[in-house]
């Protein structure tokens, strides 16, 4: 290339007159002939390939945002450009987003955030003095008062005093160390590093992670990206998605020839199930974990989400400390608890704790060191946590408003609870279990064979083909139950119960309708009423 420029600069010199047009042209086409025997150089080959990336990353799935959920933000892509659809809007029926669904935010946490967040409002007359005391002790903890600091990479201390003193009210008295708290971006961001912290070794001395099926996918997606052995264990459907010690006890016995099983995950209340753990199956589960030798993770967000009267929340730690000794001060457990769930529903915050007790001493030391690579989780987070675990009491400005606010909104989703319950029961080909707790239901559905045999023409999970069918010709957007895990011939979906009752009331007779135009188009028999069961698998 550069002799070739170099041939063409040389016409470029004095010339005399009529030597300009030959010399140029000679030198031109000395230089083309050169670039014609150079071979054309290709464009380098990319570092970062698919077949290149991190294969973990690539095994990670996460169903709740998902294919399907891809596919619904085309189908609202398309209304707004005005292609007509059988419906008007996609209903996004698919993630736990509570304010998403119209949830108002509840007045005293907002209070409070926009007193920490824009402080000159101290001042003003418009704000109560208990939301101005709260805002004034969490800025006075952090860096140069003001929320846009770095904190320490555990969490602000007040926070964590705070979230201690709220886990001792709920428990009972059982007592906490804030020096066991850390704040976390979200109860995921929590799992995820712990999770971290826990995994190693290789063949089959790699870490095994026991985890409920059906599961929440947050689960599966971590243990894949940590290239951990997922060691599945299976809710029992036929009696309200309990938990069975002897399923327990089947899992870890077979997982033992593959990988060491080190970490059981509970999900109480569930998810996707709803089911509320009784306090005899938290017992029995604490005493599998110390008999096994298990580090107990208890995903505990839905711990004020309970709707059946004949169930309570029992919290894991509550419980292990009531049973002596011989078991408190030997089982190792992370509990986790953040804004997203609960009454106030405030995931975009990213607010999170969890607490780990019986941690080695040296370990503590190493789960600081983790979480201090990336600094400190948002401090707008930790101080909606902060609300959350020391909300209005008895003899304050604001108390009575924030109860009304909480009942109402614990309530009303009691009630929708209890009617997509008996709605879904009510349609031919479709079986609903309680929802005892949290905020979805997780039905089992009827699919005629023709319709498996559909779903595999189009190469997708039976389950999946139903629910993009049902999103194409609704506008309903849910999750798959393939998504989450569940017994081999048996499908499902997950569905919140969080729009409001009127719009959830239209949902659910949508649903019915297309289930039963889905039957109708599949099935050549009559209707069954429920799925049988069979054998397992994910």
């Amino acid at each position: 290339m550069q002799r070739a420029a170099a041939l063409v600069r040389r016409g470029c010199g004095p010339r005399t007159p009529g030597s300009w047009g030959r010399n140029q042209s000679s030198a031109a086409a000395e230089a083309s002939a050169v670039l014609k025997v150079r071979p054309e150089r290709s464009r380098r080959e990319r570092i970062l390939t698919p077949e290149s990336m991190n294969p973990q990353v690539k095994a990670v799935e996460y169903a709740v945002r998902g294919p399907i959920v891809l596919k619904a933000g085309e189908i609202e892509l398309e209304l707004q450009r005005g292609i007509k659809k059988p419906f008007t809007e996609v209903i996004r029926a698919n993630i736990g987003d509570a304010q998403a669904m119209g949830q108002q935010p509840i007045t005293f946490l907002r209070q409070v955030m926009a007193l920490c967040t824009y402080p000159n409002l101290l001042d003003s007359p418009s704000f109560p003095e208990d939301a101005k005391k709260r805002a004034r002790r969490i800025l006075q903890a952090c860096g140069g008062n003001s929320l846009g600091s770095y904190s320490a990479s555990q969490g602000v201390n007040c926070i964590r005093e705070d979230v201690a003193a709220y886990i001792t009210r709920r428990d009972g008295g059982v007592p906490a160390d804030p020096d066991n708290i850390y704040l976390t971006t979200g109860a995921s961001d929590g799992i995820s590093t712990i999770l971290k912290i826990l995994v190693s070794g290789g063949g089959k001395s790699r870490t095994g992670v026991m985890i409920p099926i059906p599961q929440y996918p947050l689960y599966s997606a971590v243990i894949s990206e940590l290239d951990a052995i997922q060691v599945n264990y299976y809710l029992d459907e036929e009696n309200c998605w309990a938990l069975n010690v002897n399923e327990l006890r089947r899992a870890v016995q077979e997982a033992k020839d593959h990988c060491d099983p080190k970490v059981l995950c509970i999900i109480n209340p569930g998810n996707p199930t709803g089911q509320v753990q009784s306090r005899k199956c938290i017992e029995d589960v604490i005493h599998f974990a110390w008999e096994e030798k298990l580090f107990l993770l208890a995903d505990e967000v839905y711990q004020d989400n309970v709707y059946s009267p004949d169930c309570r929340f029992h919290s894991f730690k509550k419980v292990l400390y009531e049973m002596g000794p011989e078991y408190s001060s030997n089982v190792e457990l992370a509990s986790f608890h953040s804004t997203s769930k609960g009454y106030m529903g405030e995931c975009g915050y990213r607010g999170g704790y969890m607490e780990v007790i019986n941690l080695h001493p040296e370990i503590k030391g190493q789960l600081v060191k983790l979480l201090s690579v990336r600094l400190c989780p948002p401090v707008s987070g930790q101080a909606a946590m902060d609300i959350v675990v020391n909300p209005p009491v008895p003899g304050e400005e604001s108390f009575e408003q924030f109860s009304r606010e909480k009942e109402s909104v614990l309530g009303n989703l009691a009630k929708k609870a209890k009617l997509t319950e008996d709605l879904f029961n009510q349609v031919p080909g479709i079986h609903c279990n309680p929802l005892q707790g949290a905020m979805y239901a997780f039905p089992r559905i009827f699919l005629p064979a023709k319709a498996v045999e559909a779903a595999q023409a189009h190469q997708m999970a039976p389950d999946m083909f139903y629910c993009m069918k049902l999103l194409e010709e609704t506008g309903i957007c849910v999750v798959p139950g393939s998504g989450f895990g569940q017994r081999e011939g048996t499908h499902h979906f997950r569905m919140t119960i969080l729009p409001p009752v009127e719009k959830l009331k239209t949902v659910l007779q949508k649903v019915k309708d297309f289930h039963i135009n889905f039957l109708d188009k599949f099935c050549s028999g009559p209707f069954p009423v429920r799925a049988p069961p069979n054998k397992v698998v994910i």
